[in-house]
């Protein structure tokens, strides 16, 4: 396949991982959407030199609440309405609290859920048609090292979520597997995003000293993995989940 036919859609790249994976993307010569529920940090993305050397007509931008179902759709009919194809899936716009368990509210929950898991879900669900029509399609879904360990700095609705992804994600791959269609999961730990700006430095250093390579991981480490998923060569890799923690987890 024409790489340069490709249609790949981001969820949550206004920033930090999603920013990255789109970024990848795009210097590979991929079309891509960038989708944020935030429409100013689109905008930053769209003025910056990140995408100086990039084709304007490879990059579509679109403000999306993920646990809006509705929107989700009708998200999806934009771009096949403008590129006719939609190739890959990047889930990996997210939610993420430290409540503890006795402080988090019905509402709290359901905000976190919809978010991370319902997100995914539907947005899976949505690009499905386009993807068995030309019998090719690839979904990787952006989990946690807390969807597989328990909290690491995040509440438990988090981590719950996390671990409804890679869930998801071998339903999905069993059902697709004979459409041409995978779909993969990576579980990163202790990343290098905006998201580390709001947390406790102390939380950080001890987190940093508990990490066996002794260093956070850079987002671009998760953004290759992701092409690579992506790729024609990783056909032969579907249900699997990949772990990007510094040694964190060993399995």
């Amino acid at each position: 396949m024409n790489i340069s036919n490709q249609v790949a859609v981001v969820t949550g790249a206004g920033q930090g991982l999603g920013l990255a994976i789109a970024q990848v993307f795009l210097e590979e010569g991929k079309k891509v959407v960038l989708l944020d529920i935030n429409e100013d940090l689109l905008r930053q993305v769209q003025d910056s030199e990140i995408l100086r050397e990039i084709d304007p007509s490879h990059c579509m931008f679109l403000t999306v609440d993920v646990a809006d179902v509705t929107a989700v759709r009708q998200c999806v009919d934009k771009i096949l309405d403008h590129w006719g194809r939609i190739d890959i899936l990047v889930n990996n716009a997210g939610a993420r609290k430290e409540t503890c368990i006795e402080d988090i509210t019905p509402e709290e929950w359901n905000q976190i859920l919809s978010i991370n898991l319902g997100g995914t879900f539907f947005f899976s669900q949505s690009v499905l048609h386009p993807m068995k029509e030309q019998k090719w399609g690839r979904i990787i879904n952006i989990s946690s090292f807390g969807g597989q360990a328990g909290p690491l700095t995040s509440g438990a609705h988090y981590c719950a979520s996390k671990a409804g992804q890679l869930a998801l994600t071998k339903s999905f791959a069993r059902a697709l597997a004979d459409e041409g269609i995978t779909v993969n999961s990576i579980a990163p730990a202790a990343i290098e995003t905006p998201e580390m700006d709001k947390m406790d430095p102390r939380k950080l250093d001890k987190m940093k000293e508990g990490i066996p390579v002794k260093r956070f991981g850079k987002a671009r480490e998760v953004a290759r993995m992701v092409s690579f998923l992506a790729s024609e060569e990783a056909g032969y890799i579907t249900g699997s989940t990949f772990d990007i923690n510094g040694g964190l987890l060993m399995r």
